[in-house]
């Protein structure tokens, strides 16, 4: 006869006895925070850990994908009141992108408030609603396991979109369809494990696992030109350049091409960009073009990621709006 063990659910106070001094911390480490996003689709940088927001704290701030801030707040037990209001005072204040809430136990009334808000609020604001949950087969180290109860959906966030947006004209139509299949195909050929919902603007970002530093592509229909950059926020750029400068040989020969390292030296945020001819008002051309930019994402991301990662940016960060993108 087989021998099974017994599988159980157990309490997060027995493993971290506070939630604001064992919980928050042990969130905030690289490994837990990585785990985290994969789960949500996000990619995760933990900027501070209990933010002062009036009277309040708010457990983590991170960065995501797009260089936008993601509010954490955990709560041990049972979702209540006090901390949907809490969560949604930090977004306002802190200038939040996202926000994670975390508990133990959403009750239905809390995890339909998250969804409603995901359908009615603007696409500048998404929110997760998260159970933690620890699971131990008979006396082994306790398991942990992030449940996403709710997230926004892209039909959601397009649907905001189009009802925020005012008529677009003929070039941001473009722009728009142009990054949807632009979208489409990373995520067929899992170069990212999710991506931003598509928008009629000329860039579309994708991370580099650090924050104020992404790809920020582009695609530009004044000009005639797609292009891939790695952008440096102008709060790490004058550190961050300086150190890839150093491996500018190494990163080139991985790549395959020569890039512009710092085309705009008078800009406080930096670039380094490859960029080609392509004329966006020819869509039988999409499918070539598509496939160039997805392959050079590949190239730049496992070029640039690990560098990136490994850059020493000790700074103070500013608690703020995310910064502005450069000019095309």
């Amino acid at each position: 006869m087989t021998d099974l063990g017994e599988i159980k659910k157990i309490v997060a106070k027995s493993v971290w006895a506070h939630e604001e001094i064992d919980f928050t911390p042990w969130l905030a480490r690289e490994e837990n925070i990585a785990k985290l996003g994969k789960e949500i689709g996000l990619e995760l940088q933990v900027e501070r850990v209990e933010v002062p927001v009036g009277p309040y704290w708010a457990d983590i701030l991170a960065r995501e994908l797009q260089g936008g801030y993601v509010v954490i707040e955990n709560q041990f037990g049972k979702t209540d009141h006090d901390h949907l209001g809490k969560v949604l005072t930090y977004a306002a204040t802190l200038g939040a992108s996202a926000v994670v809430w975390i508990a133990e136990r959403f009750t239905d009334e809390h995890r339909k408030a998250i969804e409603w808000l995901n359908e009615h609020t603007s696409v500048d604001l998404n929110l997760y609603a998260v159970e933690v949950e620890l699971w131990q087969i008979d006396a082994s180290k306790p398991a942990v396991r992030f449940n996403v109860l709710s997230k926004p959906t892209n039909i959601a966030r397009q649907a905001n979109v189009a009802k925020s947006t005012a008529p677009l004209s003929d070039a941001r139509k473009l722009q728009l369809e142009f990054w949807t299949e632009f979208s489409k195909k990373l995520l067929e050929r899992k170069v990212v494990p999710s991506t931003q919902t598509p928008q009629a603007q000329y860039w579309f970002n994708v991370p580099l696992g650090k924050a104020n530093i992404y790809l920020s592509n582009i695609a530009n229909t004044a000009d005639g030109r797609i292009g891939v950059r790695v952008y440096l926020g102008k709060k790490v750029a004058e550190t961050a350049l300086p150190q890839l400068l150093v491996h500018r040989s190494a990163v080139e020969t991985e790549i395959g091409h020569k890039l512009q390292w710092n085309p705009n030296p008078e800009n406080d945020d930096k670039i380094i960009s490859l960029s080609r001819e392509a004329d966006l008002y020819e869509r039988e051309k999409w499918p070539e073009y598509i496939d160039w930019l997805v392959n050079e994402v590949d190239n730049f991301r496992k070029a640039f990621g690990p560098r990136v990662r490994n850059l020493n940016l000790a700074q103070e960060i500013e608690v703020g709006q995310p910064e502005a993108q450069p000019s095309a």
